[in-house]
């Protein structure tokens, strides 16, 4: 039974009859006749006191510091805080290898501001007491729509490099990328992450028996995908590590050692593990940009990804797409995915930011029919980053400098950290924006400010 009540409005209130009025107020007198009105009382919660101890102990919540590593990465709630952490714990050469970008690092910049300039247009009165973060991405299900991309010379960033990051991948439900100028081999990946979805990252190389040969071991050691790579005809200016006299492996000069004695555990690793090389690749000695001037194959066309189609059996993503065109074509070539990135900002710089070019590649695959998988990286630095993405047409992010952050910070402990901060920005902007699941997303829900 539903109660209506009405509220009292002082302006409908009839006046009192005048026979209700006391009969000394007929005769009052003049004003000052009338005794003045008593002082408000201070209300007890106002008035100063002694505290008691009974008050102060619930105050009182002093902790033994805590100095452990687990500590110390539970006390980073976001990225940029775990990129903090790995600044102070890195030697210069390697942090800036991960940090840096191309010429004067325009791309990154502007890849970053891209998820700023945003406006989320959040849903009310939702039901988000459970928020499942679940998707499926080529064929097989993620427990989160985030994949760890391929990155480079990892072990050099922190000695536990792939090991760590493909392990994390896999007890987070999540695929881990592989790259082939990695630091662990394809065996050892699949080896330290068993029951991981493990994909590989290939270079196409001038020599196309080197390339065939990683094509068979990746299929041999379980990996699913094969991510091919298109945006390094030519290595980009990175000019911090033309500053650095970044080499491979990592020289000891004056300026390495002065830096060494800021980072000691950074070079005890260094020192007492394995020396680094190219785990996919011979021994080499040289500069980054040398060994990809030298080796990779500024000739490839469209024709390589049909070799690259009839040879690979299982799932087949491009990645570098920096233009709609680019992204049709490759799918009419066989692609099963497309990752719209700029090499991290790390090639040609004011190249087209991935996020600003996703909902027109989305609409493209609207409208030809293709199921193609639509994946994007590049300046991702928050879960809320994430679930933009996912709202203008994503089916899947990767990360690469967030996850290298997180292993530069902690090792194995640091990028479970990393994908745990996601995961909780992600479900929490979901639940805020009024959506349980993925699927709900649409890009009602973002607005772009500035483009």
């Amino acid at each position: 039974m539903t109660h209506t009540i009405q509220p009292n409005n002082p302006e409908t209130t009839p006046a009192p009859d005048a026979t209700d009025i006391p009969a000394a107020s007929a005769t009052a007198g003049t004003p000052t006749d009338r005794p003045a009105p008593a002082a408000s009382a201070v209300p007890a919660a106002l008035k100063r006191r002694i505290p008691k101890y009974s008050d102060l102990a619930p105050l009182m919540q002093f902790k033994k510091p805590e100095f452990s590593k687990e500590a110390r990465l539970k006390r980073a709630s976001t990225i940029w805080e775990l990129r903090d952490m790995a600044k102070r714990r890195t030697p210069q050469a390697p942090f800036d290898y991960t940090d840096g970008a191309a010429e004067e690092e325009i791309t990154l910049g502007r890849a970053r501001q891209a998820f700023l300039d945003i406006e989320f247009r959040p849903g009310i009165l939702r039901n988000v007491s459970s928020i499942d973060l679940s998707t499926e991405i080529l064929g097989k299900p993620s427990r989160l729509p985030v994949g760890i991309a391929p990155t480079g010379f990892t072990r050099m960033m922190q000695s536990e490099g792939e090991y760590a990051g493909s392990q994390a991948a896999e007890a987070a439900g999540i695929p881990y990328t592989l790259s082939t100028m990695g630091t662990a081999s394809i065996e050892d990946v699949a080896a330290a992450a068993p029951n991981g979805r493990n994909w590989f990252q290939l270079y196409l190389w001038t020599d196309r028996d080197r390339s065939l040969e990683l094509i068979e071991r990746a299929a041999k050691a379980g990996n699913d995908t094969l991510m091919v790579t298109v945006d390094t005809a030519v290595a980009g200016a990175r000019l911090r590590d033309v500053r650095n006299g970044m080499t491979i492996p990592p020289a000891l000069t004056v300026k390495t050692v002065l830096d060494a004695s800021y980072r000691p555990a950074w070079w005890f690793n260094f020192l007492t593990h394995e020396p680094l090389t190219f785990a996919s690749l011979s021994r080499y000695t040289g500069t980054v940009a040398d060994l990809i001037n030298s080796m990779f194959d500024p000739t490839l066309t469209f024709e390589d990804l049909d070799w690259l189609r009839e040879t690979w059996k299982g799932r087949l993503v491009v990645k570098g797409i920096q233009t709609v065109e680019d992204a049709s074509r490759v799918v009419d070539h066989g692609a099963d995915g497309v990752v719209l990135s700029n090499h991290g900002g790390r090639q040609l710089d004011r190249a087209p930011i991935p996020f600003h070019l996703l909902p027109e590649v989305k609409q493209a695959f609207t409208a030809d029919n293709t199921d193609a998988a639509i994946m994007l990286d590049t300046g991702i630095m928050s879960g809320a980053d994430i679930v933009a993405a996912l709202a203008l047409g994503a089916d899947f992010t990767l990360i690469g400098r967030a996850y290298l952050y997180g292993l530069m910070a902690g090792g194995r402990a640091g990028v479970d950290r990393t994908l745990q901060i996601l995961e909780k920005d992600m479900a929490r902007t979901m639940a805020l924006l009024g959506v349980s699941r993925i699927s709900e997303l649409t890009p009602d829900h973002v607005r772009l400010l500035n483009k």
